[in-house]
């Protein structure tokens, strides 16, 4: 017996709303004539569906293209200014908060370091002090802006950590390398006086965010598959498949590398990330004699670790593996240079996992400390990956670095809220109902109640 289609004249209106405002965004400007085989539906459905959108001020005219003998024909978009997200980064050395109109133009940011020497570092993911940054951060971008807190859509946030969905406490995060264990965060985020209960919160972890952003916008635009790793402080990745289209954060750096090896953050011996993230990177560095910049953050102490191992090659001043080129160049630092040919070896054998076990398209690296690398240092984790990678996977995937730089996580978690709006057809989430007012005699009698 056929199976009941449950869908309704509401959800085919929503559906086709979420079509039309889809295409805009990605594809815009458009006329009605383009959108219908780029949706898929009928021009009747067109012109219902954009006249809507034009009277609820979503969608906008944009100028006009001439058409075949015909009247010119009116070009949409997406009008920017009708809807404003906020995304937020909570990463090793800043949380980072970004208000974004529709069309993702930035329209305010506020960042809050984190200490990563000294000592305050141990307290630096306090989560009392990271909801704090948080909080503060979206109330300054959101003033400095002119908005109201309702007029915003939704705030998305890329944080460390496993993310488990409770329907009591919302997005809790569960992140050992830090100290977080079961963190209510959306739960201390939605304390009363901050943005309204109908402003939607949307917490991923961050390599997810990233990897949304890659895809939506950057390096992976148009592959069926991808991993997009996150290199910061710590490692972590996004793999996107045909079976996950939205991407699905996976603990990569938490893979072991090396039995009975360098103890993790996560008090596991021989994780990758052990050997492999910007903060065990510098550990490395020194315990084996090298001299990083004191009381430096991790970026400022990677930047001069680069500057050791590669120096200013004259011949090529702008490298992007050398944020220094162009200073007075000197002989390698042996030391530098080992260290980062180890890491490189152990991040090629941590991709080369990732490409036996999910055959992709494409692996692109992104993250503060990857991109602050380069490509010097990618063409050496590359190879590594294809030599311990099976022949077959490795044979058909591209490692590139990303493409949006370091505001990508941002920019990700953005999309998240947007999504959300896109598949509810352009329509806010409604202002919940306010609370029945209490009976004269409990207000009088409350204080006697027990």
């Amino acid at each position: 017996m056929a199976a009941h289609n449950s869908r309704t004249v509401r959800d085919l209106r929503r559906e086709n709303r979420t079509a039309v405002l889809r295409r805009l965004f990605f594809d815009g400007p458009m006329s009605r004539f383009s959108l219908a085989p780029a949706t898929g539906l009928s021009s009747g459905s067109i012109s219902n569906v954009v006249t809507e959108l034009l009277a609820e001020g979503l969608v906008e005219e944009a100028g006009s293209v001439d058409s075949d003998g015909g009247r010119p024909r009116t070009l949409l978009r997406i009008a920017p200014r009708s809807g404003h997200m906020i995304g937020v980064d909570v990463g090793e050395t800043r949380v980072r908060v970004e208000l974004f109109d529709l069309s993702l133009a930035e329209q305010g940011r506020a960042e809050r370091p984190l200490p990563t020497r000294g000592t305050a570092r141990p307290d630096r993911y306090d989560s009392e002090l990271i909801a704090g940054h948080i909080r503060d951060g979206i109330a300054e971008v959101v003033e400095v802006a002119g908005l109201s807190p309702a007029q915003i859509l939704g705030v998305g946030i890329g944080t460390p950590g496993i993310i488990e969905h409770s329907e009591e406490d919302g997005a809790v995060v569960h992140c050992t390398p830090i100290g977080w264990e079961a963190v209510p965060l959306e739960r201390m985020l939605r304390r009363p006086g901050h943005l309204p209960q109908q402003v939607p919160y949307f917490i991923e972890n961050g390599a997810k965010t990233l990897g949304q952003a890659e895809m939506w916008f950057g390096a992976g635009r148009g592959a069926r598959s991808a991993v997009v790793v996150l290199f910061g402080s710590g490692v972590g990745a996004c793999v996107v498949t045909d079976d996950v289209e939205h991407g699905r954060a996976v603990e990569w750096g938490h893979l072991t590398v090396r039995v009975r090896g360098r103890r993790c953050r996560c008090g596991a011996l021989g994780c990758l990330e052990a050997y492999a993230g910007a903060e065990a990177l510098l550990e490395r560095w020194q315990e084996a004699g090298g001299q990083p910049p004191p009381d430096t953050d991790e970026e400022t102490a990677l930047t001069a670790m680069l500057a050791g191992a590669y120096p200013p090659d004259a011949a090529n001043p702008t490298d992007r593996a050398n944020p220094t080129a162009g200073a007075d160049g000197g002989a390698p630092d042996p030391v530098a240079a080992a260290v980062l040919a180890e890491t490189a070896e152990y991040l090629g054998a941590g991709l080369s996992d990732l490409i036996n076990l999910f055959q992709p398209e494409r692996i692109l690296v992104g993250g503060w400390a990857g991109l602050q690398l380069g490509s010097r240092f990618l063409e050496s984790v590359r190879r590594h990956a294809l030599s311990y990678a099976l022949p077959y996977p490795s044979g058909r995937v591209g490692i590139d670095l990303g493409a949006l730089g370091p505001d990508a996580v941002t920019v990700g978690a953005a999309t998240l809220p947007l999504a959300d709006f896109f598949a509810r057809g352009g329509r806010r989430l409604p202002t919940p109902p306010a609370p029945e007012p209490s009976p004269g005699w409990r207000t009088s009698l409350g204080t006697r109640l027990v």
